[in-house]
């Protein structure tokens, strides 16, 4: 119990009740009722109370950093009160440092790192099915800190400028001052993580603070809801992005948004957004590499390379009419960061006793998780929730059901989700096929909200003859939620989705989670809908099976007039077949800035724009660009039209720095003769549970088949005989048939090749390179990195051509 009056208490809270529900956003206004804010209030007081640290938090740490629930767009759950419960006399005689690693060892304990979309499970749900990409393992830590007092916020480089992907870990603050660690990845002391060498080489790192922050950081943007402050000075040397931006007849633009943008995944991503002053400046600190500027304003736009130094001012004309009628091409060579890694000391028995604790910690997870039902895929993907899906399934035998959800679904969806889309589904259409009914009726996702049983709420709040109304004409239900659904896009700026109950009751709430409502409404009322993956659009379809775009206001549908966009691409005999988001992408232009069209991870060349598609008429960018070892980007633009009823060509080159492979370095071949044999070879130093060594791993896997017909080693080493037993092989089961395990004995290999290659010798893992047996080195690569399966064939190509 809190050690405090009553009326004192009941002060409190309303204090902290007022400051969350005058900044919350409006789904967590509308989703969550009083009560359960309430309760979390009395967590966090409590933990105040008791924790030794609590009197020395300021006030203002406390309510931007302690008090929030949410952290990202996590469904948000009643973890507080049972990590608070969990931890409580596991930290309270610690140091406040010492308590934040400790968390971290808890949530370690709990979750370990997996890949998945970008929906993110609650901190429960993460703990239940013992997984979570970075995002959920930064929320869980999050979470937990707060759980016991200490402030603690999650931090994003958005996309990396080095490699693709992106990445979250955490701040915490302790004594006075805001330190760093990777989530659910303990480290003997803080400010260090397998992420020290990439942050240094990031061009932006940022936070979301609850409410209005009046804090020392440099304000990004201000919401009505949060303060997005800019954390990229604590990781690397910054400058100011400074862009002034002139019309065509050379004078300054005031008030033009402009786009801050880091070349990922074969795009230029957004990171921040600007506007002009009264001089026609624009101005963002950065990290010390290059950014792509784009502007637009009054039916013109343009863009540019924005080198970041001191000093340096890019301008940025807006010159190219968003009507343009030719084709454009434009190169752009991009350069990250250099890397400038500092870490702090450890001592060999700080690493000895968390390495001891990691193994341990391990097990710990790994017994829990050896207790998961694997009996059929579907419960083998649900993990901690195989309870749940085994019993839907023996008192429903309904699998196709279930085979409508994506992995993280199965992993985190309540039994009543499953219930209610069971048994309150419509009847199938008869020009609907058993597969289009279960896809785009039954089946309860729509586009990344949490799943919930809206069906028999519907149903018993929606009369049946207009229900009905609904299903004889969509285009009734279209008109409807125009005229009785209210768009505010201000109390949503972080673009949570809103329940679908939530919507029906409220009236009010952004365009997404109208169209999520558009959706669920439509598919209780028996009319196949969807959110289409590729391009956003809302659509129903028609008993012709055809998908009709919804166009909220319009009394009829509006079918947008369409062309037939194609690439033309001349294979290589280094990739014979580019993919989407690795090597290529494509985006319409809408009001002057690039909207990427979202196909599938796994979509290439050859099954999407080989053979052209269908899009809407209008303007597009192909963007294609060629990632090399160094990090640095060769990079191609081209702007083109789709009109009505025509087929666009665009060429889809890749440049290149050189055709040939060129002789690196050198290396002592002689260390590894005996696993080798003459000739070529590939070899990497890896890391047990370490997230960049997984990353590679699974990159490589991806291109089995491709380096078994190379044929040579890919010797994989450990550096000692612990690391090697911690390795879960098991992990990693596509991996090529040619992958040779082995411990680097004395470190010989990773010596040589650190001083050969002049890394330095604390430089993070994994580190890769290919040679051959006359002491050449032809590629390598050092620390995080995406695509190495990849980047691996592109040499092997290359070698083959010589």
């Amino acid at each position: 119990m809190l050690a405090m009056s009553g009326s004192s208490h009941a002060s409190e809270v309303s204090k902290y009740m007022d400051f969350l529900y005058a900044n919350m956003a409006l789904p967590d206004s509308t989703d969550y009722d009083r009560a359960f804010y309430e309760r979390n209030i009395e967590s966090s007081l409590q933990a105040r109370e008791e924790m030794p640290w609590g009197k020395i938090v300021p006030e203002r740490e406390f309510m931007h950093f302690v008090l929030p629930v949410r952290v990202n767009n996590e469904n948000m759950d009643s973890c507080r009160w049972v990590f608070y419960r969990d931890l409580r006399d596991r930290v309270k005689d610690l140091t406040m440092a010492d308590a934040i690693l400790e968390v971290n060892h808890w949530c370690h304990e709990r979750v370990t790192y997996t890949p998945s979309d970008g929906r993110t499970s609650s901190p429960l749900a993460s703990i239940r099915t013992a997984y979570g990409r970075c995002g959920e393992e930064s929320t869980l830590l999050v979470a937990a800190l707060r759980a016991v007092g200490i402030p603690a916020r999650q931090v994003y480089t958005p996309r990396w400028a080095h490699t693709d992907d992106n990445h979250a870990w955490v701040e915490a603050w302790a004594d006075g001052k805001w330190h760093f660690l990777g989530a659910c990845e303990p480290e003997p002391v803080l400010d260090l993580g397998w992420f020290n060498a990439p942050a240094s080489r990031g061009m932006l790192m940022h936070t979301k603070a609850f409410g209005k922050y009046d804090g020392p950081e440099e304000k990004m943007l201000e919401t009505a809801c949060y303060t997005e402050i800019n954390e990229t000075q604590n990781y690397a040397p910054v400058a100011p992005a400074t862009v002034v931006v002139t019309d065509r007849n050379g004078s300054v633009v005031a008030g033009a948004p402009v786009e801050f943008k880091i070349y990922n995944y074969a795009e230029f991503y957004t990171v921040s957004r600007k506007y002009t002053d009264e001089r026609g400046i624009a101005t963002l600190q950065a990290g010390m590499g290059d950014l792509v500027v784009w502007g637009c304003k009054d039916g013109y736009f343009g863009f540019e390379r924005c080198h970041v130094a001191d000093g340096d001012t890019t301008r940025l004309c807006l010159n190219i009419p968003t009507d343009f009628k030719e084709p454009l091409t434009f190169d752009i060579t991009i350069v990250p960061p250099v890397e400038r890694n500092t870490l702090p000391p450890v001592t060999d028995e700080q690493r000895k006793r968390n390495n001891d604790r990691l193994a341990s910690e391990d097990a710990m997870r790994n017994a829990y998780v050896a207790t998961f039902d694997t009996s059929t895929p579907l419960l083998t993907a649900s993990r901690g929730n195989h309870a749940v899906i085994r019993s839907f399934v023996e008192a429903t035998g309904d699998t196709a059901l279930l085979w409508t959800l994506s992995a993280k679904d199965l992993r985190d969806v309540p039994m009543d989700v499953l219930t209610d889309h069971h048994s309150n589904a419509p009847e199938r259409a008869s020009h609907l096929s058993v597969e289009l009914y279960d896809k785009y009726v039954r089946c309860p996702r729509v586009a990344g909200e949490m799943l919930t049983p809206y069906r028999r709420y519907f149903l018993d709040n929606i009369p049946a003859v207009q229900r009905e109304q609904w299903r004889n004409s969509p285009q009734q239900l279209v008109k409807w939620v125009a005229q009785n659904i209210a768009i505010d896009e201000v109390r949503n700026p972080q673009h949570l989705r809103m329940r679908p109950m939530g919507v029906w009751k409220h009236r009010t709430t952004d365009a997404v989670s109208r169209d999520i409502l558009f959706v669920a409404l439509a598919r209780t009322c028996g009319v196949a809908a969807r959110i289409d993956g590729v391009t956003g659009k809302v659509q129903y379809m028609n008993e012709k099976c055809e998908w009709i775009d919804v166009a909220f206001g319009k009394d009829d549908a509006a079918q947008a007039q369409q062309g037939t966009l194609r690439a033309h691409y001349k294979a290589q005999p280094w990739l014979e077949n580019p993919k989407y988001y690795i090597h290529f992408t494509v985006s319409a232009l809408k009001d002057g800035f690039p909207s990427l069209l979202n196909y599938d991870d796994n979509d290439t060349y050859d099954n999407t724009f080989k053979q052209g598609q269908r899009l809407d008429t209008g303007a597009y960018v192909m963007i294609s660009g060629t990632r090399l070892a160094s990090g640095s980007v060769l990079a191609r633009v081209v702007l083109t039209r789709v009109n009505e009823n025509q087929e666009t060509v665009a060429d889809l080159e890749l440049r290149q720095a050189s055709h040939e492979l060129q002789v690196i370095g050198n290396c002592n071949s002689g260390l590894l003769l005996d696993k080798t044999g003459r000739g070529f070879f590939a070899a990497a130093i890896i890391a047990p549970s370490n997230e960049p060594t997984n990353h590679i791993l699974r990159d490589i896997s991806l291109r089995r088949a491709d380096l078994e017909a190379w044929g040579r080693p890919i010797v994989l080493m450990f550096r000692n005989e612990d690391e090697a037993q911690r390795f879960r092989k098991e992990d990693f089961p596509q991996l090529p048939s040619t992958v040779m395990w082995c411990v680097d004995t004395d470190g010989a290999v990773e010596k040589d090749i650190r001083e050969q290659m002049h890394v330095a010798p604390d430089a993070p893992l994994p580190v890769v390179f290919i040679g051959d047996t006359f002491d050449r080195v032809v590629f390598f690569s050092q620390g995080y990195t995406i695509n190495m399966g990849d980047q691996l064939m592109n040499a092997v190509n290359k070698l083959k051509t010589k």
